[in-house]
């Protein structure tokens, strides 16, 4: 497997990417519009967030998501679409359909997705002059994947997009993504926005079944504020270009599958690690529990509380926080059997405290890597979840957005 780094979105075949400033964001020359096009047909697949309050390109895409047929994805930031009524709806469709006119095609193969402030109407006027102006500077350059990454953006401080080159049937074939996210981050089938390209060849129900297992092994992993967006979004289109193509489940599949973990699994991480005010990157690790959902709901009880995420963030051995957070996980453990490591040191054995140097743990921390390992003795099912700590940059970060 080769990792490719730049223009990432465009790196399979038949994958074209342009973008614009068309006025949405207040910063100007930012961009804040992008389109990505496949030349050729193409089977697709999207998952969505299960907030019941959902935006409106959310309820559009849902719709053409179950045709199975998407070529490409029109994408604005600076303003999420949502809770904007009957009005919002109309916007997405007339995106969908500014969109199908320049690249000659059927609106119902285009993904809409949108991001930024809930709330407000989309000031259209500048986004179908958007529009024609991304889908006539298409293009295939690195230049042109790296504006589309930036170009999804709101709080990320950084672009995150990966591509991996996988040979199967001695033919090349590639995978690409790219992510946007940095708060409201929660995960539940899908967490923030994620557009993924391939020029490999897949029924849509096969490369549905391969991005829900890959989704659930890496964005359902990670939690930066435990909130959900409204606007959750991740899909993928699979256009044959490389031409290959798989029609059931073997060896190519299962490469495949690799391929698409490896980008999914890089891109939820780089969320984490450029989460809003982030300066510390955790793993959690539950080991031991009787079933996989009680590692998960412990791992992510520790991982969304506020306690433990701010006494990382001051590089604070604090252990009864972490110890507590499992507790009220609604999981039923033995305090007796509990063994806690933080960054392999043991610092809580069999439900008592052990004698471990604390500044040697205190010193571990101050790495920007933290990693929690709880050891339940209770089974064999593990799991584990990604986070970030809580800083005094988040809470200015947040309350200062709308304004």
């Amino acid at each position: 497997m080769e990792v490719i780094t730049n223009g990432c979105i465009v790196a399979p075949k038949g994958f074209k990417a342009g973008t614009t400033y068309c006025g949405i964001k207040t910063t100007k020359d930012s961009l804040d519009l992008g389109v990505v096009f496949s030349e050729y047909p193409a089977t697709g697949t999207a998952l969505f967030t299960t907030n019941q309050i959902y935006a409106a390109p959310v309820k559009l895409s849902r719709k053409v998501a179950q045709k199975g047929r998407v070529r490409a994805f029109v994408v604005n930031s600076g303003n999420a679409n949502a809770c904007t009524g009957e009005q919002g709806y109309k916007d997405a469709v007339e995106m969908a359909r500014i969109a199908a006119k320049c690249l000659k095609i059927s609106e119902d193969e285009i993904l809409i997705a949108s991001t930024g402030i809930i709330g407000r109407l989309l000031p259209m006027d500048k986004i179908g002059g958007g529009i024609k102006m991304a889908t006539a500077s298409l293009g295939n350059t690195r230049e042109h994947g790296n504006d589309m990454a930036r170009a999804i953006m709101t709080t990320d401080t950084k672009q995150k997009d990966i591509a991996v080159r996988l040979k199967i049937n001695n033919k090349d074939v590639v995978v690409g993504g790219i992510t946007k996210g940095a708060g409201m981050i929660a995960p539940n089938l899908a967490t923030m926005l994620c557009f993924m390209t391939t020029d490999i060849s897949l029924p849509a129900s096969l490369l549905d079944k391969c991005l829900r297992n890959s989704v659930e092994s890496s964005f359902n992993r990670i939690t930066i504020d435990g909130h959900m967006s409204t606007n959750d979004t991740i899909a993928i289109i699979a256009n044959g270009a490389s031409g290959v193509n798989i029609l059931a489940s073997g060896t190519e599949l299962q490469a495949f599958q690799e391929g698409l973990d490896y980008v999914t699994g890089y891109l939820a991480k780089a969320i984490v690690k450029d989460g809003e005010g982030a300066t510390k990157f955790i793993q959690i690790d539950v080991i031991g529990a009787r079933s996989r959902s009680d590692a998960t709901r412990i791992a992510r009880s520790i991982a969304d509380s506020p306690l433990v995420k701010t006494a990382i963030n001051g590089e604070d051995p604090n252990w009864g926080r972490i110890v507590s957070a499992a507790g009220y996980a609604g999981v039923e453990l033995g305090e007796s059997k509990i063994n806690l490591h933080i960054n392999d040191i043991l610092i809580f054995a069999r439900g008592m405290p052990t004698q471990c140097d604390l500044n040697t743990l205190s010193a571990t921390m101050k790495g920007n890597d933290i990693k929690i390992r709880l050891e339940l003795g209770l089974g064999n099912c593990t799991d584990t979840v990604w986070t970030c700590d809580l800083s005094h940059e988040y809470v200015t970060i947040n309350a200062e957005y709308h304004t």
